[in-house]
């Protein structure tokens, strides 16, 4: 299998960029970082095109402290990196007019910080949630009005996007109190389940034999697709006054908890590239869309990090631990760079850039109480590869020494993807006029058929 993108052409001279580019950073997984650990963070980040993290705040009594790390860090980066709240309206409280302090005391500390993201001159401030607070009032809407934006004014004055998990019907409801919305959900094809699966015209038995070339052609169609950016972004421009639209781009979502903790335990289908794919659905509307926010720098939980792993991980060492995705970020300078600019660049060098989950979608894991995540049925068996090539090349994809796949790739981006049975390794070589020029391998990864726990994680390898 393979798909090449060209890409939007661009103009002569594409105008100053206004967009940015803002990952998603979990402060409730930084709690033994230093100023030393921001700083490499947002050094990482920065080198690979991300303007700022968008810091997830909590109800931890340490986060007031790391959030004041992180702009320390930021300002001693000298990069001129930004950052702005995201306050976790599922860990806040919210339903005191005390609560809402908590909220604008953030934004008074930071409001004048050299490193804190203004947008249309005012502080940016965003949400994960906070749909149903209400700070003690009446209504949900006249709580985040009276309590929170009215009362920031002056250089404390808010630019609000958050993530309500709304209708966007509603929108107007909140009049005169957003400037705009967060979408989280877009990163994913979420209404992909297995009962949607199964509903697929033409659908021949049951998934539970493994998905079809039909369901696969069929499913390939909603990655990355625009559909619930288009529902946003005309909600939104109903509303009038230059709405601000920021979409969610995500490489992955698997999370394995039981009853006893989060109680959390399925996939949202990530396969045909999800993370190069809606780049480059977003990069094709980027005439409608201000921010596109990586979900996430940090959010091991949840498997979709593109960050280091370190820190503290929320329980989740059992599916993470191992499991490097900073190969993600090779990807994310290239696409935060046409985000910007209109123009897709050409690439500085040959990259080839893989990853695979650790075991068969169907297989049966010996010792997890956890139990199967939902909807596992959904995903392929395929090592993914994209390649970024300086010009033609052939590339040769291999999961065994008898199982292997050339692809001949044009300059720019190659998306490339070959099956993986049980047994099989991962590894890629890019060739150019006889001469080897990436030979990359993945070390101590099988694909397993019998895995001891599930994990629908991926190991994501990179050539440097």
């Amino acid at each position: 299998m393979t798909t090449t993108s060209q890409g939007p052409t661009g103009t002569s001279s594409p105008p100053v960029s206004s967009k940015y580019v803002i990952a998603h950073f979990m402060v409730g997984n930084s709690y033994p970082y230093t100023v030393d650990n921001w700083l490499a963070d947002i050094f990482l980040a920065h080198s690979s095109g991300i303007d700022g993290f968008a810091l997830n705040v909590g109800v931890d009594s340490w986060q007031p402290s790391q959030v004041a790390n992180a702009y320390q860090a930021a300002l001693q980066s000298g990069t001129g990196f930004k950052l702005f709240m995201s306050f976790d309206m599922s860990s806040l409280p919210c339903t005191t007019a005390s609560d809402a302090a908590n909220l604008r005391t953030y934004i008074t500390t930071y409001a004048k910080h050299p490193n804190q993201l203004l947008y249309n001159g005012r502080v940016m401030a965003s949400t994960f949630s906070g749909e149903t607070c209400t700070f003690g009032q009446g209504s949900v809407a006249s709580g985040w009005s009276t309590q929170f934006v009215q009362q920031l004014t002056g250089s404390s004055a808010v630019h609000f996007v958050p993530s309500f998990f709304v209708d966007p019907s509603q929108f107007n409801t909140y009049s005169g109190v957003i400037d705009g919305m967060f979408n989280w959900n877009s990163g994913w094809p979420i209404q992909v389940t297995a009962s949607y699966v199964s509903s697929i015209p033409g659908l021949l038995g049951d998934i539970a034999s493994g998905l079809s070339s039909t369901v696969n052609s069929a499913l390939s169609n909603v990655i990355g697709s625009t559909t619930p950016d288009e529902t946003y972004i005309s909600s939104l421009s109903a509303m009038g006054g230059g709405k601000t639209y920021m979409a969610a781009v995500s490489p992955w979502f698997f999370t394995h908890y039981g009853p006893s903790t989060y109680n959390k335990n399925w996939i949202y289908l990530s396969d045909d590239h999800l993370y190069a794919t809606r780049w480059e659905s977003l990069i094709a509307i980027r005439d409608q869309v201000d921010f596109a926010q990586i979900v996430s720098w940090n959010d091991f939980g949840e498997s979709h990090y593109i960050g280091p792993i370190e820190g503290a991980q929320p329980m989740s060492q059992a599916w993470v631990d191992g499991n490097d995705h900073t190969g993600w970020l090779n990807l994310t300078s290239y696409y935060a760079s046409a985000f910007k600019t209109g123009s897709y660049p050409t690439p500085a060098k040959d990259q080839l850039i893989m990853w695979s989950r650790p075991h068969a979608a169907l297989a049966s894991a010996s010792n997890d109480p956890v139990g199967k995540p939902t909807n596992y049925q959904i995903t392929s068996d395929n090592v993914w590869a994209v390649v970024l090539a300086t010009s033609p090349a052939t590339v040769v994809l291999s999961t065994s020494s008898s199982h292997s796949q050339t692809f001949n790739v044009p300059a720019g981006v190659s998306k490339l993807a070959v099956p993986i049975q049980p047994g099989g390794t991962m590894s890629g070589t890019l060739t150019r006029g006889g001469q080897t020029v990436i030979d990359l391998q993945a070390t101590d990864f099988t694909f397993e058929a019998n895995p001891t726990t599930y994990n629908f994680n991926v190991l994501v390898v990179a050539s440097p």
